[in-house]
């Protein structure tokens, strides 16, 4: 009976298991969805954004510009046949907590391949991270973290543009030559995908890029943006005043619409990570179910033949 015991308490438990595994389940498909419909709401804008800057990409301020304007290097590395730039900080986006499959993993392996792949010592490589993930992970590794913001579901305006005007003060005084962003895209609901864009410096094919990646490939939201022109503008007080206002506007863009990415992927990844759990933990309660009921069988069978045998010992 032992054993029937020790059977029943793993059936128990693992039930217990299952009830959890699937309430986190239900609430990271309701959040997922959140995240979805927030980064529909935001692609107006976003396609404004794009508007603006293919049409001031013909403003001669615009191309010397601190923010618009790559870096000229007298020292580079040399990588096979093309040069990287010495100095580059990296937006690494990952979620704070696990039970989400690959989702971080493979968002530091795609920074980190990048980083190995460009030639860069973790020395002239700087990481802005958001999410704890990504804090331990260059941290233990010995790269600089220049700045870490916890990546909770309260996304709000400051945490942008933080991040944002830190990036921009390092790349327009020349302490980084190149910024880049790195999170997962939301694909569907099974498939998320690395994805690295380049913020700074700013350019309009990278913004199309990420407003592109944000409309649906099918839907109602599915129509694509329509680019302007190049257009020569008189602009007052002057051209520098506005481009410094707008451009982090701009750049702001590829920050706030990862970030909602991001939460839509973690929630969709840890959403399929609790079904496959639950549907595994229903896998192992069957099996403890019939082995349990295999187990009581036979110690009935065994009960029954000592019960016997006792009978006709008395009887004999």
């Amino acid at each position: 009976m032992a054993g029937l015991k020790a059977i029943k308490t793993k059936i128990r438990s693992i039930q217990k298991t299952e009830k959890v595994t699937k309430a986190m389940e239900a609430v990271s498909a309701a959040k997922m969805r959140k995240a979805q419909v927030r980064a529909l709401a935001g692609r107006p804008y976003a396609r404004a954004a794009v508007a603006i800057l293919s049409r001031l990409s013909g403003a001669q301020a615009l191309s010397n510009h601190p923010l618009v304007r790559a870096h000229t290097l007298d020292t580079t590395i040399d990588v096979g046949s093309t040069t990287s730039p010495t100095r580059a900080l990296y937006i690494v986006l990952t979620s704070d907590k696990g039970l989400a499959g690959a989702l971080n993993s493979a968002v530091l392996r795609r920074a980190e391949r990048d980083i190995r792949d460009s030639g860069m010592s973790r020395s002239h490589v700087s990481i802005i991270a958001v999410g704890r993930k990504a804090n331990d992970f260059f941290t233990t590794r010995g790269y600089a973290v220049e700045v870490y913001h916890p990546n909770t579901d309260t996304l709000t305006s400051e945490l942008v543009d933080e991040i944002v005007l830190e990036a921009a003060n390092r790349f327009s005084t020349g302490v980084v030559d190149l910024v880049k962003i790195v999170y997962q895209q939301f694909i569907t609901t099974f498939e998320q995908r690395p994805t690295m864009h380049t913020v700074f410096p700013l350019s309009l094919p990278e913004l199309s890029q990420v407003v592109k990646d944000i409309i649906p490939a099918r839907g109602a939201f599915s129509a694509p943006a329509a680019e302007d022109e190049p257009r020569a503008y008189e602009v007052e007080p002057s051209e520098g005043a506005v481009l410094d206002l707008v451009l982090p506007k701009l750049a702001s863009i590829f920050v706030y619409h990862a970030l909602l990415e991001t939460q839509a992927s973690e929630h969709s990844a840890r959403m399929v990570s609790m079904k496959s759990a639950t549907d595994k933990a229903g896998e192992m309660e069957h099996g403890l179910t019939l082995q349990f009921n295999k187990a009581r069988q036979a110690a009935i069978t065994r009960e029954v033949s000592e019960i016997t045998g006792g009978m006709e010992a008395m009887a004999s």
